[in-house]
């Protein structure tokens, strides 16, 4: 897999998780703040758009809507 395909990938989990959980970028950056990381919805949007984002922010996101495990495949 090329570097693109992988940060698709990634972009997709995160974006699928949320979905499962029902969960707007809107809400997402609400949940952030709670967490003291300060993302607006459109910077939230442009960053999963783009699919090019940190693992820290990966992992904010993640704990952020109470996520513990990701299934990978």
């Amino acid at each position: 897999m090329t570097e693109m395909d992988w940060d698709r990938r990634i972009s997709n989990l995160l974006k699928a998780e949320l979905k499962l959980r029902g969960i707007t970028y809107r809400q997402l950056a609400d949940k952030l703040c709670g967490i003291g990381v300060q993302e607006n919805e459109a910077n939230i949007r442009n960053k999963l758009a783009r699919g090019r984002f940190s693992a820290v922010f990966f992992a904010q996101c993640l704990m952020a809507i109470g996520s513990d495990r990701l299934k990978l495949d």
